[in-house]
């Protein structure tokens, strides 16, 4: 038997005697379902099961007080495993359900299936730090809980204080319809709220008093439409208006705000739109008379893949074979499935770039990949440790083909035993490429140099400004 083959050995047994703890975790997170910075109970959880497994958890990472760090082992190299936990508002959702049926209205739901994420890199984290204590190998295994992925960059605002600087790698993974390699250039964003002051009146009996803060909001919105003529067809920018002002129409209203998300494909290009979005509101306001305060609530930085980490994973997830998906898994997935259009499914398998049958509920084999990156037009702030270390993540089957993220489909779908069993499948091929990183005495310097290339040696420089907190860490009046 080959030492690779006995590796993977290894690690299957390993993951089977553990699996059941892990898939408790992910249903128990879950279950909380809980809000950007807000998942102290789901931290609770993770940091209960991070001290059983022997690691000693450092809590409020970067003052944050649902950001944790977990650390086992010693010594070179230091490697490092992201985990995720947040939910989404308004996707409560019953689990195992193939049709809508809300629980809470209004309530939170695990939409982009972070329970699992978090839980399967946590178990490769402890895969890893077993196999080098089995072995007497050399080796220091970190898990960061990182808060508020969702509208927050819970690990932006890590990076930016250092937590990550002495990475030699990190991994990750996240849910999805396909089992691929996330090699992905994401857009970089900033979330931005523009605040109107005007002045209060009676719309009626005297509205020339009157200076109105939510035609303010709306001359904003119109003036940024007509921006989306003449910006580069790769970006985007969306708003949501987070307060109207009130609900009385026979009032001028004193106040309004309107919350913004700015995306470019990297942080300059984001910054610089930035910019022309903030003149529309600054034109928005000189015509409405109002007052302006505007305030970067976060922002993150774009991926940048590192192909020599992503091709041995990917040689790793090849010799692994297909999820064993059964016959009852593939029936709640076509369940699933009878939600969807057509139209639904042929995106699903564009955004992948997934050319498989798309008569088939579940995806139980693996995309191939030879290292050349797919653009998305999405975002994560694991772009900014991807600046920081050579970074390395997958996709994992946990959805049926043709599932949205951010839908209640994904919800329903997130305590299906298919969903653990792609769970634990990406934990195995992360712990496997975790190991060769230690073993194989090339691949870091490889994957190094990778990264210094595509930086062009350029330290990282945190797109969130130095004078903003997370929302946990803002005093009374501001968000």
């Amino acid at each position: 038997m080959s030492d690779s083959t006995a590796r993977m050995d290894w690690i299957s047994k390993t993951t089977e005697a553990k699996a059941a703890d892990y898939i408790a975790l992910s249903d128990q997170v879950w279950d909380l379902a809980e809000l950007r910075f807000q998942e102290h109970k789901s931290v609770a959880a993770q940091v209960a099961r991070c001290e059983a497994e022997g690691f000693t958890v450092t809590r409020a990472v970067a003052g944050i007080p649902t950001a944790f760090m977990a650390e086992a082992g010693s010594g070179l190299p230091i490697l490092g495993f992201l985990g995720e936990y947040d939910a989404l508002a308004g996707l409560s959702q019953q689990a195992g359900s193939p049709s809508p049926q809300a629980e809470v209205p209004g309530g939170a739901g695990q939409g982009c299936g972070h329970n699992l994420l978090g839980s399967g890199a946590l178990l490769a984290a402890v895969m890893v730090k077993e196999y080098l204590a089995a072995n007497t190998l050399p080796g220091t295994v970190r898990y960061y809980g990182c808060p508020a992925e969702e509208g927050g960059s819970g690990k932006t605002f890590m990076a930016r204080d250092g937590a990550f600087n002495d990475l030699d790698a990190a991994f990750c993974w996240h849910p999805g319809s396909f089992n691929a390699i996330m090699s992905v250039r994401t857009l970089a964003n900033i979330q931005v709220y523009y605040r109107f002051t005007g002045q209060a009146s009676h719309a009626a009996g005297s509205p020339h008093l009157g200076r109105s803060a939510l035609d303010a909001v709306e001359l904003m919105n119109v003036g940024v439409n007509y921006l989306r003529e003449h910006m580069p067809t790769d970006c985007r920018v969306h708003y949501a208006v987070t307060n109207t002002g009130g609900i009385s129409p026979n009032v001028v209203q004193a106040n309004a705000e309107v919350l913004y998300l700015v995306r470019a494909p990297n942080v300059a290009q984001a910054r610089a739109l930035y910019e022309r979005v903030c003149k529309v509101a600054q034109g928005a306001a000189m015509m409405t008379e109002t007052a302006l305060q505007i305030e970067v609530d976060k922002a993150c930085s774009d991926v940048l893949p590192n192909a020599t980490l992503e091709l041995k994973l990917y040689e790793h997830l090849e010799r692994m074979g297909p999820v064993p998906f059964d016959a009852a898994d593939r029936a709640f997935a076509e369940e699933i499935r009878q939600s969807f259009t057509e139209e639904h499914i042929t995106s699903n398998m564009d955004t992948y770039g997934a050319n498989v049958n798309p008569a088939m509920p579940l995806h139980d084999g693996l995309l191939p990949f030879d290292g050349t990156p797919l653009s998305r037009a999405g975002s994560t702030d694991v772009g900014d440790v991807s600046w920081i270390t050579p970074t390395v993540q997958a996709y994992g089957a946990t959805w049926a083909i043709g599932t949205p993220g951010h839908s209640w489909q994904v919800v329903a779908q997130g305590k299906s035993p298919a969903a653990h069993k792609a769970m634990l499948h990406a934990a195995k091929g992360l712990a496997l490429t975790a190991i060769d990183a230690v073993l194989d005495p090339e691949l870091l310097p490889r994957a190094k140099a990778e990264l210094r290339e595509k930086t062009g040696g350029k330290p990282y420089a945190c797109p969130i400004p130095d004078d903003v907190v997370p929302p946990s860490l803002r005093g009374a009046g501001r968000r």
